[in-house]
């Protein structure tokens, strides 16, 4: 991918009740789909508004969430709401929501043609915008926590010139600090199959995610032969740091319909497909430890002739590189 030139930083949004179940097997932080989903929405609205920007990559930065779950225990419950009786006058029926706040700032890579006395003004109008619209399925709300200066929208353009291009990326990771940023590694996912499967010929990638999903313990012997030897479980972790499972996107399981193919689709002037999601591992990885801007943005990375719809991070390329 091409070096980012312009950068649409939107600091500490709190989202109110995002959609915590992330697929039908995480749960947590909402899947980065929603915010490439937020981007193209957004993109509409620019078109609308008639401003020349060109969105391409959005990365997100979570400074502090809160889940909507109980807590304490090895199972969890969200908390549900009872919804307002139906039509009949009945009690409705609970229907199970994971909910989420949080306190995240959104990157956007930008494209465009503004002049550069513009950019403030448009960075203000998308904004505003942002402000409307939902995120992940939450609202947001004004932020009461954070300073209403560090709140500003800010657009951020980058030197041609490398070390100027990195003295203005590290005043920009020190802004974010406090966070995580939710990074990609396809990589771990790849070597943990090929460490199982050095075990177990028959280990599949399923087998490594789920192994790398879970804490696993393993018992030794202490002082092993001797009289004083006694077990000794420890948490086994072949990698280090802060490994998540995440879905990154949708496979197809059925051939391509045209529009209108399928009865009750709910876009009728949109070629239909059924598809499952996809998963992998992600790292969240705090903003100072990245080395240039494309390394927390994710983009969309479709293979359709595969059926593939998947979103991508280069960050492993680099951190696989050190």
């Amino acid at each position: 991918m091409s070096k980012v030139k312009n950068l649409l930083v939107l600091p500490r949004l709190r989202v109110q009740n995002a959609n915590a179940i992330s697929s039908p097997m995480t749960w947590g932080f909402p899947a980065m789909s929603a915010f490439v989903g937020l981007m193209h929405a957004l993109e509409r609205k620019l078109v609308e508004a008639s401003l020349p920007i060109s969105l391409g990559r959005v990365g997100v930065i979570c400074h502090d969430f809160e889940a909507q779950a109980t807590e304490g225990g090895y199972i969890r419950g969200f908390h549900l709401t009872r919804n307002p009786v139906d039509k009949s006058g009945g009690t409705a029926a609970i229907v199970e929501e994971g909910r989420i706040h949080l306190d995240i700032t959104l990157i956007f890579a930008i494209d465009t043609g503004a002049a550069e006395s513009e950019h403030e003004d448009i960075a203000h109008q998308i904004s505003e915008m942002v402000s409307g619209m939902r995120i992940a399925g939450g609202s947001v709300v004004p932020n009461r926590n954070v300073p209403s200066h560090k709140q500003h929208p800010q657009w951020v353009a980058f030197d041609d010139d490398e070390e100027k291009r990195q003295k203005k990326f590290a005043r920009l990771k020190r802004r974010w600090l406090p966070g995580f940023a939710l990074t990609l590694r396809d990589d771990y996912l790849t070597e943990h199959l090929q460490t199982l499967q050095q075990q177990n010929p028959d280990a599949s990638l399923l087998d490594a995610w789920l192994d790398l999903s879970r804490l696993n313990h393993v018992c030794t012997l202490e002082n092993e032969g001797e009289p004083n030897e006694k077990p000794v479980w420890q948490a086994q972790r072949p990698y280090r740091g802060w490994l998540v499972p995440i879905p990154v996107g949708y496979g197809a399981i059925s051939d391509l319909f045209q529009p209108s193919e399928v009865a009750n689709a709910r876009d009728t002037k949109t070629p239909f497909r059924f598809v499952e999601s996809l998963y992998s591992m992600g790292e969240w990885v705090s903003p100072h430890r990245m080395k240039q801007p494309e390394d927390l943005l994710w983009y969309v990375d479709n293979d359709e002739e595969a059926g593939l719809y998947r979103l991508n991070n280069d960050y492993h390329l680099r951190a696989s590189a050190q």
